[in-house]
């Protein structure tokens, strides 16, 4: 909004609005970039002719988690972790009951770890259905219930369906606290077979959503086993480290794919990460401050968001770092992360 020739504010899940703005401004490309909106009134604008990116199909199987992961596990066969879906509490007592403890709680529209939570014995049944409902982006609402899977890490791999065919990023690695992104890095350390094994789970994904466009396509890797978790048909929060890492950031790679421009090669620079910077408070008018502390390592940068305020914990920022190991790099990410003080 602060760089658009025109903004608008509506309420995204509402059919209506979205039509309104969308038939006065007439778009070449809709490009979705959140979870919470009227996908079901996307779909039917694309039978109009207009261009949802990547395709209106990918945005409204992905909206919720339901409709993609009953396409990875039932249609495609992609290995998953266990699932139950429930609507009602009893419904969800009856999921933990049959997926087992430990199993992770989820809404099944939500994003960075809100109303996620680890249900560990019967006492923390009923606080985290509660803190589900909470936490769902359009409300209360169905939640799913997963078995959980003893990972060795976790992965993003930045898909680019474009028109030359299909590319892959390196790998990225991170760090999620209470669901929500705090580190990342890339590449992440894996054999060639895990690796290929990554790339056809996530081609098979991605091709069956359809469109151009950067997917963030979450993987589990437990061994040689891969498991898919999620795909976002859009720039990932995790691969906000190919601001440093590539000589295409994901960004640039999303903008090239959905104008049909060529991919020819995805050049990494070496060992690079990004550490967020997490700011818990009330604010309408947040300040960044010791700006000069933070970036006096070489190979080192922040974005600052630039949000206008803060109630609670939000991140506000990301430090990037660019070293010889990827252990060097997540240490210089956090020392910039954490020498930023911000002023509420």
């Amino acid at each position: 909004m602060q760089v658009a020739h025109r903004s608008y504010v509506i309420d995204m899940l509402s059919p209506v609005e979205l039509r309104q703005v969308i038939e006065k401004e007439k778009p070449k490309f809709i490009v979705p970039e959140i979870e919470a909106i009227a996908t079901e009134e996307l779909v039917s604008l694309e039978l109009e002719g207009y261009n949802v990116v990547p395709s209106a199909k990918a945005v409204h199987l992905t909206m919720n988690r339901e409709g993609i992961r009953r396409l990875a596990a039932e249609e495609l066969g992609v290995k998953t972790s266990p699932y139950v879906f429930a609507s009602t509490f009893e419904e969800f007592s009856a999921a933990v009951t049959q997926v087992g403890m430990p199993c992770v709680v989820k809404p099944i529209m939500s994003s960075s770890g809100k109303g996620q939570s680890v249900i560990k014995s019967v006492d923390g049944i009923e606080s985290a259905w509660t803190y589900a409902q909470e936490g769902g982006r359009a409300g209360a609402g169905k939640v799913i219930v997963e078995g959980f899977v003893d990972f060795d890490y976790e992965i993003t791999l930045l898909t680019v369906q474009h028109s030359g065919g299909v590319s892959y990023c390196e790998p990225v690695g991170h760090v999620q606290v209470d669901g929500d992104y705090r580190e990342s890095w890339q590449p992440q350390k894996m054999s060639e077979s895990v690796l290929t094994k990554s790339q056809a789970i996530a081609s098979k994904v991605t091709k069956s959503l359809g469109g151009f466009g950067v997917f963030g396509v979450e993987l589990f890797v437990a061994g040689e086993d891969v498991y898919f978790s999620e795909v976002s048909p859009r720039p990932h929060d995790t691969g906000l480290v190919t601001l440093i890492s590539q000589d295409l950031s994901e960004f640039a790679l999303h903008a090239r794919a959905i104008l049909g421009l060529p991919v020819p090669v995805i050049r990494q620079l070496g060992p690079s990460a990004s550490s967020v910077i997490i700011v818990e408070g009330e604010s309408r008018a947040p300040s960044f401050g010791n700006i000069q502390v933070s970036l006096q390592e070489v190979d080192t940068q922040l974005r600052l968001f630039g949000k206008p305020g803060l109630d609670g914990c939000r991140r506000m920022g990301v430090a990037l770092a660019l070293a010889d190991s990827e252990e060097s790099a997540r240490q210089k990410a956090c020392r910039a992360s954490n020498a930023v003080r911000v002023d509420l």
